[in-house]
């Protein structure tokens, strides 16, 4: 299984966008990315760090529903 890489809040957050979350509000350091499915709303907070911990990107991950590919390095 490949690493996942070293990214940003910033980075996290555009790459959600790519699979259709909107950035809905910030409050302090936490940027609140959401996305509505049907009848269910997906919300992924996602902190504004300049680089995530390992543990902290998985849960992201987890949450959003989406692959793990988009996040690991080449």
């Amino acid at each position: 299984m490949p690493k996942l890489r070293r990214l940003s809040g910033k980075e996290v957050c555009q790459i959600l966008t790519t699979q259709g979350f909107v950035n809905v509000r910030q409050k302090g350091s936490h940027i609140i990315m959401q996305k509505t499915e049907k009848s269910t709303t997906i919300t992924v907070p996602v902190p504004d760090h300049r680089e995530l911990k390992t543990g902290t990107l998985l849960g992201i991950i987890r949450q959003a529903g989406v692959s793990r590919t988009l996040f690991e390095s080449a």
